[in-house]
């Protein structure tokens, strides 16, 4: 093409990427409106192919365009609970565009590509969808009548596998930490409840107490990392340490999508959503000058892991790494 006629081809396709942008970001929040407990990955799924499908791009660069600058928009956009989902979301943005690119190396025709693209992003989304309750299913050989489970932080696949095996007619018992400072622990509880399960809740300083009565500890996971271990809930660390010394078995319950391409070197090493903000209130009456500190996350390390209960199998810490290059390559 001449120069001028490809300043317009990039002029237009930039204008489909700012209108993509905006519709991908409004199907994304419908998509978590109308599906309360999905994860945000699915839904980062399902906006992105449906603009794929409503997109009036002509080739795949123009395609590969729109979802780059879709891809940014949906990993700034700001909703409910971001602070804890923005891992898993640039991690299926990630495995999305990776999809596009090995598609469009297979397929050389445009239209074609793009019918296989809108496939694949469905087949995603359903695997996605169904993540939950193959892990449930992984865990359940793991609980037996009279077990005693630990659980520190809010996790929708933690909570969801529980609740199987309860349904199952196992017999077990759930200790649930406070979860501060949002105390998130009160809500697993009332979900516990609701599923039948026999639970209580103990101070988040009291584990240390009460860890020679547990069986085992369970945790989601925000993110895992490419040396098998986990960045979740502030506190996960601790709780980790503290099994380990007791010999507890440490287990992390996590969907594949939340695998990402991260390699922490110490606790406080975190991607920039999950640090500790720089600006910390302060405590209020007379020690109103002393600093709070109250980071949101930390890592646990591979060492203090047992297994990783996933929607690809049960993992070694050590087997993570391998998982994403098939994921990724």
């Amino acid at each position: 093409l001449p120069p001028a006629s490809r300043r317009g081809c990039w002029r237009g396709t930039l204008e489909m990427a700012g209108d993509a942008e905006v519709q991908v970001v409004k199907d994304f929040k419908r998509w978590l409106q109308n599906n309360e407990k999905a994860a945000v990955a699915t839904a980062a799924i399902h906006a992105l192919t449906e603009m794929i499908k409503n997109s009036g791009a002509s080739t795949i660069m123009e395609l590969e365009i729109l979802l780059k600058a879709a891809q940014e928009q949906l990993q700034t956009v700001k909703f409910e609970g971001q602070r804890s989902k923005a891992i898993q979301l640039t991690a299926a943005c990630e495995l999305f565009a990776r999809h596009v690119t090995r598609t469009a190396l297979d397929i050389g025709d445009f239209n074609e590509c793009k019918q296989r693209l809108i496939e694949r992003g469905l087949k995603f989304a359903e695997t996605a969808e169904v993540s939950r309750s193959v892990i449930a299913e992984h865990m359940l050989p793991f609980i037996r009548d009279g077990t005693s489970i630990l659980l520190h932080g809010y996790s929708n696949v933690v909570i969801y596998a529980l609740a199987a095996a309860a349904k199952s007619g196992v017999r077990f018992k759930v200790t649930v930490t406070e979860g501060q400072p949002e105390r998130d622990g009160i809500k697993v509880c009332d979900e516990l409840k609701v599923a039948g399960v026999q639970v209580e809740r103990c101070l988040d300083t009291a584990v240390g107490f009460i860890m020679n009565e547990i069986d085992m500890v369970l945790v989601g996971a925000a993110g895992v990392c490419e040396s098998g271990g986990i960045i979740n809930k502030i506190g996960t660390y601790q709780v980790s340490a503290l099994a380990q010394v007791t010999k507890t078995p440490f287990y992390v319950l996590a969907e594949s999508y939340k695998f990402c391409r991260l390699y922490p070197l110490s606790p406080t090493d975190l991607p920039e959503a999950e640090r500790e903000p720089k600006q910390q209130p302060s405590s209020a009456g007379k020690t109103s000058e002393v600093r709070v500190r109250s980071p949101p996350s930390d890592f646990t390390p591979p060492a203090n892991i047992t297994l990783l209960i996933t929607d690809i199998g049960v993992l070694t810490p050590a087997a993570v790494s391998d998982e994403l290059i098939k994921l990724y390559y």
